[in-house]
């Protein structure tokens, strides 16, 4: 049976030898579908391929939303933040305003409309109505002393209902006071924040001594504080000792006023050996250096 083949003729030119190829129908065929194989596989690499750059665009756009979010989370981060700290400093104020006109009452003090009406404020009144909070606040404070000692620590001792050794009147240790109450720049965040007590600054592993008569309800590790003790004096007053490199007390032991409970450290958030000292009333901090005779 005689073969078909195609047949290819190639002129070079006019002059030229004419050339004459032929090939078999199989090779023509094989031809074709390895064109066509090939045409697919290329398709297929430029679908791949064009798929790949719309995934890489979806991923940008969804990493810059991602970006602009935690921004926005920042922005209102720091908002809550600073306005935190300022509903602190108001509570603070307004329990030492209660000091003065109800501190009998076993109960937690009830604070002014003015600090609960700042809590429900939106962020364009928040600063104005915290300032004048603040300003008025200070007034009835500063109105409110004791006018012979000029120091609510010293004034609460005519309360027949608190006993004077009760109230945390001495220092727990003696040092330079470097971080006062209130609010300032946070040294680790470098942002505005609420500073719950005083820092006293002594050497490493000075006795802190307990500031009055009472009974330790924590003694151990806490966020920020380290090595911490917190000691309950009755009639709503509290403190708290951080930082501490030693504790030398233990949960439920009853204490007398100088009696030492720990050592001084730089354990949790500080930059030295400190010790930071807090005084609540009712669970509210208020200033220590009130309380604090010299």
């Amino acid at each position: 049976m005689q073969k078909k083949f195609y047949a290819f003729l190639i002129f070079p030119g006019a002059h030229g030898r004419l050339h004459k190829i032929q090939l078999p129908f199989y090779i023509i065929h094989m031809l074709l579908a390895l064109s066509a194989v090939g045409i697919m596989t290329v398709a297929a690499l430029a679908n791949s391929y064009a798929r790949m750059l719309l995934k890489v665009s979806n991923y940008n756009n969804v990493r810059s939303e991602r970006e602009a979010l935690k921004n926005q989370y920042r922005t209102l981060e720091s908002a809550v933040t600073s306005t935190n700290a300022k509903l602190d400093s108001l509570q603070s104020l307004a329990t030492e305003v209660a000091l003065t006109y109800g501190f009998g009452d076993t109960g937690r003090p009830r604070f002014p409309a003015a600090v609960l009406a700042l809590a429900t404020q939106t962020n364009a009144t928040v600063d104005s109505s915290y300032r004048a909070s603040l300003y008025a606040f200070d007034l009835i404070r500063r109105a409110s002393l004791d006018p012979e000692s000029g120091d609510l620590g010293r004034g609460m001792f005519s309360n027949p209902l608190i006993a004077r050794t009760s109230v945390p009147s001495i220092w727990p240790v003696r040092g330079q006071i470097t971080a006062g109450f209130g609010q300032r720049m946070d040294p680790f965040s470098g942002e505005g924040a609420f500073h719950a007590g005083v820092d006293i600054s002594v050497p490493f592993g000075t006795r802190v001594e307990s500031a009055a008569d009472g009974i330790v309800l924590e003694a151990g590790s806490a966020s920020g504080y380290g090595n911490e003790i917190l000691i309950d004096h009755g009639f709503g007053l509290s403190t708290k000792y951080g930082h501490l490199s030693r504790i030398f007390v233990v949960v439920g032991q009853v204490l007398k006023r100088g009696q030492v409970i720990g050592a001084v450290g730089m354990t949790g958030k500080t930059t030295g050996p400190h010790l930071h000292y807090e005084v609540h009333v009712h669970e509210a901090p208020v200033n220590p250096t009130k309380f604090l005779h010299g």
